[in-house]
């Protein structure tokens, strides 16, 4: 797509204009607080269309659609199942996307060709702000080039989408950095995680049966994604990333073994300090500061020029889930196993 538009990076207070550019048909870089959204009138099919466009974005891959209020569900969805309703009251507004039976309002583009959608209210005041405003309910996906890691500041939304959308709003840096929790529904009373996010299994299994989508967790070959992060390698740095699954110390033979001064490791445990080869320092090692930091830090590493970025896996429950799943597809589906 050909550079379109002078991008305006918007303050806060300037949810009137994100409103009013969606109203007219246009699309808008909206922080909320998992990742950066690029947002559209979900029932618009020429703005929808804009989204993909803006992104380099497959037309088999759905959106999300974002409401600002329990009472739009109905709207835009049907045949809500009752535990849909008791999963919002828990979670909304927050990361957790529910897919459901789309009604005729929502456009085969905004989901994939597809006769469901995924819905959620997002936490973030102003986002929410800004549908009120639109009075429409909002797809966005996350304002990125599509496969590269999702945005977590109007920086890096500006840094990939620069020219190729009107406005971004600057709503600073993203509070949980990874994109929400995605859940369909097997029966009435039992959940299928499509994809993993900030509200976990262990959370979610504890309300109702729930299980883990093959796609999770290996490479599978899937004819049409439900959900978005699916179907596709995702969240990829310019970097090659390469996961290693295997102790701390064998991590530091491996890597040492394959060094090199644009080659770098990402690093959460505590023996960083003692590190001895380049590395990227994520934090304290729980599974809620590597979410956080992860797309964060395959920005800043891309930055500075790595080639390579090693990464030991994280332990696969709780919030953890979410990151190896983003790791995994950031690597193209490999891990090596020491």
């Amino acid at each position: 797509m050909k550079n379109e538009f002078s991008t305006k990076i918007l303050s806060d207070s300037a949810i009137e204009t994100a409103a009013s550019l969606i109203k007219n048909g246009d699309v808008v870089g909206l922080p909320s607080e998992t990742v950066y959204g690029l947002g559209a009138d979900a029932t618009n099919a020429k703005a929808v269309a804009k989204i993909f466009a803006a992104k380099g974005r497959p037309a088999d891959n759905p959106l999300i659609i974002h409401i600002s209020h329990i009472e739009m569900l109905a709207t835009v969805a049907r045949d809500i199942p009752s535990l849909a309703f008791t999963l919002a009251e828990k979670f909304w507004g927050g990361p957790l996307t529910l897919v459901l039976k789309k009604r005729s309002i929502i456009p085969d583009i905004t989901s994939g060709g597809l006769g469901t959608v995924g819905v959620r209210m997002p936490s973030c005041g102003l986002f929410r702000q800004v549908i009120d405003l639109a009075g429409v309910p909002v797809a966005a996906p996350s304002a990125n080039v599509s496969g590269s890691p999702s945005p977590t500041s109007a920086k890096h939304v500006l840094r990939d989408l620069d020219g190729k959308i009107p406005a971004i709003v600057d709503g600073g840096e993203c509070g949980i950095g990874i994109e929400s929790t995605v859940v369909s529904f097997d029966t009435p009373e039992k959940l299928r995680i499509l994809r993993p996010g900030f509200v976990t299994f262990e959370e979610l299994d504890a309300i109702c049966e729930t299980v883990i989508d093959e796609s999770v967790l290996c490479k599978t070959d899937i004819s049409q994604a439900a959900s978005p992060g699916m179907k596709y390698t995702h969240y990829s740095p310019a970097a090659s990333v390469v996961l290693v699954d295997g102790s701390f110390e064998e991590f530091t033979r491996f890597f040492g073994e394959n060094s090199g001064a644009d080659k770098y490791a990402l690093i959460t445990d505590d023996q960083t300090a003692d590190f001895p080869y380049p590395h990227y320092a994520m934090g304290d090692g729980s599974d809620k500061d590597w979410a956080q930091r992860l797309f964060k830090a395959f920005r800043e590493l891309d930055e500075i020029g790595a080639v390579a970025i090693y990464m030991r896996i994280p332990a696969k429950n709780g919030v953890g889930l979410a990151v190896w799943n983003r790791m995994f597809k950031a690597a193209g589906f490999e891990v090596i196993k020491l």
